[in-house]
């Protein structure tokens, strides 16, 4: 398989998980479920457009009026729906490894400058269309969705190993940004379901509260408590390196949070 090229450093963090991503990519290529290549991505799948509707007819969704969503062509049925739906969309730059961190996504610009929301929706689009922003200029937000490899009902998730999703929602989580009752949710092939020990929650990792399938709409029982915001000393070595503007972020976070101290 074609595994992405940081993949070597991603599988070392969590063994266990990677071979589950290893077995959920495989598995997706071999039964024609993956709509593309899978390994070494937030795997695109058949029937995603099928989840999308499934997880619009929610009330959460259809109250929320600012949603961040993970770049990934899985959630580009979901994306479009938000557009169509007038929510503003925030979604972060692939990887996090330009100077800017966000893109805004507002239908309105969007029809006033003739981009078709079919385009703004995907990747290309919104990196040519969206308007570059930084990490405090996202207002609160209503709805969260994250890329997922597998996850299981009880609302434990693994993305590609990167860390990306995690980061995004702890630097969120300690901005203010995302509250602790703020729907987490992602979008997945019911293949993608796995026992919940395959999938252990750690004490900084966020857990999902809906999870949508081309089959049904899973509401996860809530969690007994959230992480508060980013633990730092779990960001690695790579991410800061990769990542342009991470260090400066922590270390205005961490003047801010002693500012407020004094």
């Amino acid at each position: 398989m074609n595994v992405s090229s940081n993949a070597g450093t991603w599988a070392r963090r969590s063994p266990p998980k990677q071979q589950l991503r290893e077995e959920i990519w495989l598995m997706l290529e071999e039964t024609g479920i993956a709509v593309g290549p899978a390994s070494g991505n937030i795997p695109n799948f058949a029937g995603a457009d099928m989840a999308a509707y499934n997880l619009s007819l929610t009330s959460e969704w259809q109250a929320a009026q600012t949603v961040k969503c993970n770049p990934d062509p899985p959630q580009i049925p979901i994306r479009l729906r938000a557009l169509y739906a007038g929510k503003v969309l925030y979604v972060p730059v692939p990887a996090l490894t330009q100077q800017f961190p966000y893109l805004r996504l507002d239908p309105n610009v969007l029809r006033v400058k003739g981009v078709s929301f079919e385009l703004a929706a995907t990747s290309e689009g919104y990196m040519m269309h969206g308007e570059r922003i930084e990490f405090d200029e996202v207002p609160a937000l209503d709805f969260c969705i994250v890329g997922s490899v597998a996850v299981s009902r009880a609302g434990g998730r693994t993305g590609k190993g990167a860390g990306f999703a995690d980061l995004e929602t702890g630097i969120f989580r300690e901005m203010g940004t995302v509250k602790p009752d703020t729907p987490m949710v992602t979008l997945v092939h019911s293949s993608q379901l796995v026992a919940p020990e395959r999938v252990p929650m750690m004490a900084h990792d966020s857990p999902l509260t809906m999870i949508a399938t081309e089959a049904e709409l899973i509401r996860v029982p809530p969690a007994g408590c959230v992480p508060a915001g980013v633990d730092w000393d779990l960001v690695q070595p790579d991410q800061f390196r990769d990542i342009p503007f991470l260090a400066a972020l922590r270390d205005r976070l961490a003047a801010r949070d002693s500012g407020e101290g004094e």
